[in-house]
């Protein structure tokens, strides 16, 4: 009627759709982002490189001022104090516990120095294993808290021979000095007399004759004593065996 187009009667007119600011190019393909579980910056979308920490500075000792520490892994001697008159006894059981606590990559050997010596005693000659330090076992091991422990809480041990609580061990030359000592084949001669004393000689064309000792030779086994012959001493060299102390 007036030109405009009539609207069909009972059909609703659809909605206008709001006009909303379209988004920028950039937020739309952060909106289009899957999450990953990383952290990235936004804009560049990888993860930032991780920070690699700097080495610390290494620390330069002086010469002379670092002390001797055995280094780990290499066996050493030590010298462990025990009962006296108990080192045999106290080496088995140290070996004993070696076996049952498997330290058989740690502890290596326990040695009783002894020396083999000959001993004049009652007009007889015996030989005796005699202890070189006694109160002492040597145990060659690699110093580690475990091992220590094993040898320190071993029946009969008493302490390690060391610096304060920290064990030292023997220097090269001295165990050497030691197991030649051990090794040696002539056994010596375990002398009780002394310069000076009365002896009786009990052996010999000079027997029940009186004497003082003048000189002793222990590796022949040999008395140089004063006997008194004519109404002079005269020296006379005897054996061991062919003299008694004087009761």
């Amino acid at each position: 009627m007036n030109g405009k187009p009539q609207e069909a009667k009972g059909t609703p007119a659809a909605p206008a759709k709001p006009r909303g600011r379209r988004p920028a190019p950039k937020e739309a393909a952060e909106a289009g982002r899957v999450w990953t579980g990383e952290r990235v910056t936004v804009g560049e979308g990888h993860p930032a490189p991780p920070e690699t920490p700097s080495s610390p500075p290494i620390a330069v000792v002086p010469p002379g001022e670092a002390k001797p520490v055995p280094a780990e892994g290499e066996a050493h001697w030590y010298v462990v104090h025990a009962y006296s008159g108990h080192e045999e006894k106290v080496r088995n059981n140290l070996m004993k516990r070696v076996d049952s606590m498997d330290m058989h990559d740690r502890i290596f050997e326990v040695l009783v120095p002894t020396e083999d010596v000959i001993e004049i005693k009652d007009g007889q000659r015996r030989h005796v294993a005699k202890r070189t330090f006694p109160g002492y076992i040597l145990v060659n091991m690699i110093m580690s808290d475990e091992s220590w422990y094993v040898v320190r809480n071993t029946p009969g041990v008493t302490s390690f021979v060391g610096s304060g609580n920290k064990p030292v061990p023997l220097q090269e030359k001295e165990i050497k000095s030691i197991q030649k000592q051990i090794k040696a084949e002539a056994p010596k001669v375990r002398v009780e007399y002394q310069v000076g004393e009365n002896v009786r000689v009990i052996d010999g064309p000079f027997s029940d004759f009186h004497g003082k000792v003048d000189e002793i030779n222990a590796d022949k086994g040999k008395l140089k004593v004063l006997v008194n012959m004519f109404g002079r001493e005269t020296p006379v060299e005897l054996d061991l065996l062919q003299v008694e102390r004087l009761k």
